[in-house]
């Protein structure tokens, strides 16, 4: 690295108090193999160096040059970084930059306790999965709108589904996406309006009831719920209090997908499901 500073000769006097190299190192903390490797990069010059013995000499008006390096290598500034400060590169301009990438840390170490917890928690619930935020790609469903007596009623209406799916010559995708979307806001014990939906290869012709859309990618905040549906309640706090405490807020119907269920598993232990939030980031004026 080319030199930024330059010492003066041993022929040139200097005025002020000079100190040579171990005792400027010790009044600043530092070590003589550090001010030397400053030396070596251009960040920090001895003002003075006797030719014939190679001493090196510094004035008290470099120690701000020192607690400059150590306070900006503090805030996680390289060297490199340091040095095109001290080559007259605009100083706001790094340090702003420097900024924006601390705060892109701290969201991304963030981000890594939530899903810490998330793990922590799965011991005190019935959660497989910490909470993620994923993106859902693009999909086309065949969909049947009803509304249900009670939660416990959801089962019955599947093979009515299946069967119009089946009339009207309906391919499943694959991967299955098979999922309910709750069309009305809050909790009810009865009257529930629902969307039974599966994914498919191609939109056909309605029939009956049956009909078909295509729903756009979105992000979601979702967590694997193992185990009967009536402790759904303790997964669904689970993702709320996620999506409350990391700036998002719900932009969409949830969805509740299911994996594995009584129609291929006996034991309601191994039941596995999905619940599914969209999501986006709450702008800066919704923020507390």
């Amino acid at each position: 690295m080319e030199m930024k500073q330059k010492h003066e000769a041993c022929d040139v006097k200097v005025s002020g108090t000079l100190y040579k190299i171990g005792m400027f190192a010790a009044m600043n903390h530092v070590t003589v193999k550090t001010l030397r490797f400053y030396e070596e990069q251009g960040l920090l010059m001895p003002v003075y160096i006797n030719q014939e013995n190679g001493y090196r000499y510094y004035q008290l008006s470099q120690m701000a040059v020192i607690h400059q390096i150590t306070a900006l290598k503090m805030a996680g500034f390289t060297l490199e970084e340091i040095a095109r400060i001290h080559s007259g590169t605009d100083e706001e301009a790094v340090l702003l930059k420097k900024k924006a990438e601390l705060l892109a840390k701290i969201s991304e170490l963030t981000r890594q306790i939530a899903m810490v917890d998330g793990y922590l928690s799965k011991k005190k619930t019935r959660l497989s999965a910490p909470v993620l935020i994923k993106t859902i790609p693009k999909t086309t469903v065949a969909f049947l709108q009803t509304r249900l007596e009670s939660y416990d009623c959801l089962f019955d209406r599947m093979p009515e589904m299946g069967a119009l799916m089946e009339r009207a010559g309906c391919e499943c995708a694959l991967p299955e996406y098979c999922f309910t979307n709750y069309l009305e806001p809050g909790y009810k014990d009865g009257d529930i309006l629902v969307e039974l939906c599966e994914s498919v290869v191609a939109a056909k012709e309605e029939t009956g009831d049956l009909q078909f859309k295509t729903l756009p990618e979105i992000q979601a905040a979702c967590v694997f719920h193992k185990g009967s549906y009536g402790t759904f309640s303790e997964s669904y706090e689970t993702v709320l209090r996620y999506i409350e405490e990391n700036g998002y807020e719900i932009a969409g119907e949830i969805r509740e997908s299911y994996i594995d269920g009584i129609w291929n598993k006996d034991d309601e232990s191994e039941w596995l499901s999905e619940i599914q939030v969209p999501v986006r980031r709450k702008t800066p004026s919704a923020l507390p």
